[in-house]
């Protein structure tokens, strides 16, 4: 994989190798992120079905739930 550089003093642009410590951090980091999205999405798959269940459990629609906000 390739790293960018760009020195913005000269103007000088340098495509070069990752090293390797690079490459594993460059991919710590993505693994980081699509973790943390998929504890997103749980999280809010939780709370829409414990919305849902409230509603359902008050026998109101969610329409009428936004009325008493």
């Amino acid at each position: 994989m390739k790293k960018v550089e760009h020195n913005a003093l000269t103007n000088e642009t340098i495509e070069r190798d990752m090293t390797e410590q690079e490459l594993a951090e460059y991919n710590a980091d993505m693994k980081a992120i699509k973790d943390q999205e998929i504890a997103d999405k749980k999280a809010a798959d939780t709370k829409a079905a414990a919305k849902s269940a409230l509603l359902e459990k008050l026998g109101i629609t969610e329409a009428e739930a936004e009325l008493l906000a």
